[in-house]
């Protein structure tokens, strides 16, 4: 029950919770707010039973305790809100879908401090987050890299942001992703199952673990599917592609992981600069002589995301179309 101040809230325990550890009762109880938000107002002393302070997470309740939890208002997030355009697809007052553009780098960080997804939406939902962990900021629950388009989610609530990251943890959220590459994958249709971890030769890259036995870095699963392909590779026997228009899905979600696993598999991504250097579009041409166009980042989109929603359980689906820079050289691949 919550009482006149609404930031301070009293909870009496039910018979059949007795013996339960405190923080999991009262986020099973008040689902908007998580149990690491509840530990860390443990941990300042702001949770009583009757007049005592409750300092351990670990403290069982009892049939008929009566806490009080005073919560503190959300405290400014770091980055600072600034008015930049956003293409939303739904929003509520728990979570907010839209089209990430190219170029955009969705959290700050060295050498991105600003201008980014985040400073965006601190603007755009100023006065309607209700705090994420008791700071008031979007709860960025996946990624897109900077270059990388396309469709993303992120929770405006505790309770939306602790919903969608389930999700996100047990790979239920139906993702899917255009990528134009060089060449074309063999078999059309196939599984890439390998583990990811940061290249021993470039910190900066991500690369395929070659030891099957080794534990090094983290499993990845990409499943895809050659929807189009177009062209003849100079120089490669007859029937080998130039380009080719390719779908993927993941089935987890690792850092660069369609990147890395299109290029291992030696497809890789065009006008990738990281995992597709020197094998990129600069070498298709038109029998006119005419060069592909150069978009100056990966031919990488996210054109659908599928998930329930946190709160209401609706099933929710969007999806976004190619941006203008891959439709064009999809054009261009296309009269090859």
């Amino acid at each position: 029950m919550t009482i006149e101040n609404p930031q301070l809230r009293q909870l009496s325990v039910l018979e059949d919770a007795d013996g339960e550890r405190v923080d999991r009762y009262l986020a099973n109880q008040w689902p908007d707010l998580s149990r690491v938000r509840i530990q860390a107002m443990l941990a300042e002393g702001r949770l009583c039973l009757g007049d005592k302070p409750v300092i351990s997470a670990k403290t069982k309740v009892r049939f008929k305790d009566c806490f009080t939890l005073d919560i503190p208002p959300p405290v400014s997030a770091d980055p600072e809100p600034e008015d930049i355009p956003l293409e939303i697809l739904f929003e509520d007052q728990h979570l907010i879908v839209l089209i990430k553009p190219a170029g955009l780098t969705v959290h700050p960080a060295a050498g991105n401090w600003t201008g980014t997804l985040v400073n965006a939406l601190l603007f755009h939902c100023a006065g309607s987050l209700s705090g994420i962990g008791g700071v008031e900021r979007p709860g960025i629950v996946h990624r897109l890299d900077k270059d990388t388009s396309g469709v993303m989610v992120v929770a405006k609530s505790d309770v939306a942001h602790r919903g969608l990251s389930e999700q996100f943890a047990a790979h239920t959220v139906e993702r899917a992703y255009l990528a134009l590459t060089r060449g074309a994958p063999l078999p059309r249709i196939g599984k890439i199952e390998t583990r990811i971890a940061r290249s021993p030769h470039d910190r900066k890259k991500q690369a395929v673990v070659r030891n099957p036995e080794s534990q090094l870095g983290r499993h990845a699963i990409t499943n895809y599917q050659c929807l189009s392909h177009y062209g003849q590779q100079k120089g490669q026997p007859v029937g080998t592609p130039a380009a080719s228009l390719v779908e993927c899905r993941l089935e987890t979600g690792r850092t660069h992981q369609i990147r890395v696993h299109l290029a291992h598999i030696g497809c890789p991504v065009l006008d990738d600069a990281v995992y597709g250097k020197h094998r990129g579009n600069r070498k298709l041409r038109h029998k006119d002589g005419t060069s592909a166009p150069f978009i100056g980042r990966q031919a990488l989109h996210a054109r659908l995301l599928g998930f329930e929603h946190p709160v209401t359980e609706e099933y929710l689906s969007f999806e976004a179309d190619l941006p203008s820079d891959m439709q064009g050289l999809l054009n261009f691949i296309k009269a090859l």
